[in-house]
């Protein structure tokens, strides 16, 4: 599942404020956000499949990732969190990358994908659903854009919409100075409100998409117990610092911690 909110290119001091929450059944191994030492990628690992569902370099590169809420996936096609890898791990410029990737997205069950380029002020999107159609890639505009797992960015899902409009609130807020990251994460990302039934898209089981209807998910079902792993908040100012905090569950417990750094080359 997943669901992220973010403001690109549209504040004076911050290129880029996003929050995500990561969701996937408990029992699956994870490693928390740190540094890959064989490829310099920061970056959550997922230890089944060896992607990630957020990721970024010292370069500039930023990449996050959302699955689209569908059918169950079919366990035969390629893992969707190798696309944030590839694309932190390659050359190409954020439109290259997702017309590229265009060509292979019926490899990959629904995916929501967006990549970016800090120092060249670029981002693009990228989601190869609905199954059949021409798959969809843009350019990211200026403002305020929520990924969730409809088929499209700021699709008006009421997660989506809500979130939204309480990111909007929170920004004016701190208009004036910097973002605090932890209280942001506390205030808007770990949020329960589920839909009302007429707000559900139909797709899976009542059950099923009204549990995931909330930005905090936290439900059982016969697979086990599926919910919000972990939340992310990213800052990107103009200087090119960038601070990266992450409240992950460990051993049924929260934890949390920052990793900073500073991008190699800012124009």
């Amino acid at each position: 599942m997943c669901i992220g909110v973010f403001m690109w290119q549209s504040h004076p001091k911050y290129p880029l404020v996003l929050l995500l929450n990561r969701d996937e059944y408990h029992h699956r191994p994870t490693k928390p956000i740190s540094w890959w030492e064989e490829c310099g990628i920061l970056g959550g690992r997922d230890e089944v499949a060896g992607g990630t569902w957020l990721g970024c370099t010292r370069e500039g590169r930023l990449a996050f990732l959302t699955n689209v809420m569908e059918p169950p996936p079919l366990p035969e096609l390629e893992s969707r969190g190798e696309l944030p890898v590839r694309f932190l791990k390659c050359g190409k410029s954020p439109m290259e990358f997702v017309n590229d990737l265009a060509i292979e997205a019926d490899r990959y069950n629904g995916f929501n994908l967006v990549v970016a380029d800090l120092c060249a002020k670029t981002m693009a999107y990228i989601s190869n659903r609905p199954k059949g159609d021409p798959v969809r890639v843009r350019e990211v505009s200026p403002g305020i854009h929520v990924v969730s797992n409809a088929n499209d960015l700021d699709a008006p899902w009421h997660k989506a919409q809500r979130l939204h409009n309480n990111f909007k609130e929170l920004l004016d807020k701190y208009s004036e100075g910097d973002f605090p990251s932890k209280v942001m994460v506390e205030q808007l990302m770990l949020d329960t409100v589920k839909a009302d039934e007429s707000r559900l898209p139909r797709i899976r089981s009542f059950e099923w998409e009204y549990n995931c209807s909330s930005i905090f998910i936290d439900f059982d079902n016969r697979r086990g117990h599926f919910g919000t792993r972990s939340t992310t908040a990213l800052t990107v100012k103009a200087s090119g610092e960038v601070s990266v905090y992450e409240r992950h569950l460990e051993n049924e417990g929260w934890e949390e911690h920052t990793v900073n750094y500073q991008i190699r080359k800012v124009d």
